[in-house]
């Protein structure tokens, strides 16, 4: 299939062949269900943490007599029934993540792709970088495709590890780069818009074509 490759002045340049088994595969809901839970779970950090009637800081000592009080019969304060008492089932530190199988990652992320590519979300643009870092001269590289004032969701994915273009994009809150061989499920499946480098998508056909 072949994608129109777009300035950053707006304007169709010319064309680029994008492989089938990328850009045009059916979609497949499960495996893009899986691999977004699987990123939410490995970015997990786990630290929540209670402390049960054994490691609370208490006395003791029986809060009064077993019989002739009309109270119900406790053994110490640090029970669960008291205010600052210890947590009953609560949370403790653990590790959410998981591994997901490699040709099952891969799937996900060409699914995506090519729904990306079939509903129109998916713009290929002309190779651009910025030299002075600066993220006004981003902003103002990408107006032909996102309107600043009234910015959506949007996904720059990067033929490699540009440091300024890199630079200029952390300041955007709207704006997530990635890497062609280092994409992730969740960001390209909730952007809004999909902008994919000219040879970034070149590197896509090859990278993910097995």
């Amino acid at each position: 299939m072949e994608s129109k490759v777009i300035s950053t002045k707006g304007k169709e340049l010319r064309t680029v062949e994008l492989s089938e088994a990328v850009f045009g595969l059916p979609i497949n809901e499960d495996v893009v269900w899986y691999a977004i839970n699987n990123e939410l779970a490995n970015a997990r950090v786990g630290t929540a943490c209670t402390k049960d009637r054994g490691e609370v800081h208490g006395t003791n000592k029986r809060p009064y007599g077993q019989k002739g009080t009309g109270h119900a019969r406790h053994g110490d304060t640090k029970s669960n029934l008291y205010v600052g008492g210890g947590i009953s089932f609560g949370p403790k530190p653990r590790d959410f993540s998981y591994m997901m199988p490699r040709k099952a990652k891969r799937l996900a992320l060409k699914t995506i792709l090519s729904l990306k590519a079939q509903d129109g979300t998916l713009t290929v643009i002309e190779d651009f970088t910025v030299e002075s870092g600066k993220t006004k001269d981003l902003i103002a590289a990408l107006a032909s495709f996102v309107d600043a004032k009234k910015p959506e969701r949007t996904v720059l994915v990067l033929k490699d590890d540009d440091p300024m273009l890199k630079r200029a994009a952390r300041n955007i809150p709207w704006l997530s780069y990635l890497s062609y061989n280092r994409l992730r499920a969740h960001d390209l499946f909730y952007g809004r818009k999909v902008l994919v480098l000219e040879s970034a998508a070149k590197q896509l056909n090859e990278f993910y074509a097995e």
